[in-house]
């Protein structure tokens, strides 16, 4: 296993909110998401990881190297999208450019030029002028031409319309699938995730709560149906949360396999969007 990017025992206070013992691992060549909530925890473990912001206790590993210490050797292997941005809106992407493409020994003027053409970004351009899918495409063309190891996404695919979410995300898969890249994806818009993630991390209330491949935590999982008279006390300890009505029962279970065993065959059984999960871990009560 060729580990890019491994967090242990991050933590970070603030006065309303506190970052909990956050331990993360991600394998060369995969795209996981990190998924959960606004005010989840998200954002302030990329910026722990980018060392825009200092955590009060915990490791981070990128690219085999300390992020503390070797801050500047690992951002000339990063490639960063942020949420917000941080262009200077009265450029045209070329002078944008021109004063990003020095700062990577890497840089392959070639490559930039080709991936522009590819997602049909106008050069003279300027950056107010674009609209948000546009800078989302932009900011990856930047990191796709100084050949990033490891690209962090925050957010990425927020305020899209659906047409030019769809359209990143193939971007995505063809960077993962293609040059055995390896992306970390921040997202609280989990469809898209459904669509392209090998790994998944769930974060509420700044905790993990739940990771793992997305294919195991997907099929370890399943909304129920029934009819409430079926649902014995026991049978409660297998429901992550669990809705009653007086015309039927509707939960999620995190052990398929053992209700399946205790609920008759007429209760129904299917298979759970990554937002069914997320919505039932964010409603319990220990959350």
């Amino acid at each position: 296993m060729n580990v890019v990017l491994e967090i242990n025992n991050l933590c970070k206070n603030y006065a309303d909110f506190s970052l909990q013992n956050i331990n993360m691992s991600l394998e060369k060549g995969t795209l996981t998401g990190f998924i959960g909530p606004n005010g989840a925890g998200k954002t302030t473990t990329i910026k722990s990881i980018l060392n825009m912001i200092q955590p009060d206790q915990g490791k981070i590993t990128v690219l085999g190297l300390d992020s503390v210490h070797n801050d500047l050797a690992i951002k000339s292997k990063l490639g960063v999208v942020l949420d917000d941005g941080h262009f200077y809106e009265d450029l045209t992407l070329q002078k944008m450019t021109r004063l990003i493409a020095p700062m990577y020994s890497t840089w392959d003027n070639q490559a930039y030029h080709a991936y522009l053409d590819k997602l049909e970004l106008p050069e003279d351009k300027k950056i107010k002028h674009l609209s948000r899918g546009m800078r989302m495409k932009y900011a990856l063309v930047l990191a796709l031409s100084h050949g990033a190891e490891l690209f962090i996404l925050d957010e990425p695919t927020a305020g899209l319309d659906p047409l030019v979410r769809s359209e990143l995300i193939e971007i995505l898969k063809d960077i993962v699938l293609a040059d055995n890249k390896t992306v970390l994806m921040a997202t609280h818009i989990t469809s898209d995730l459904d669509k392209i993630a090998d790994y998944l991390f769930f974060i509420v209330n700044g905790q993990i709560i739940l990771h793992g491949p997305k294919d195991e935590i997907k099929d370890q999982h399943a909304i129920v149906k029934g009819d409430p008279a079926l649902l014995l006390p026991d049978h409660v300890d297998h429901f992550v949360g669990l809705n009653k009505s007086s015309y039927g029962f509707e939960g999620l279970t995190d052990n398929k396999a053992a209700l399946k065993k205790v609920l008759p065959s007429q209760t129904v059984y299917e298979v759970p969007s990554i937002e069914d999960i997320l919505n039932y871990y964010a409603r319990r009560p220990s959350c």
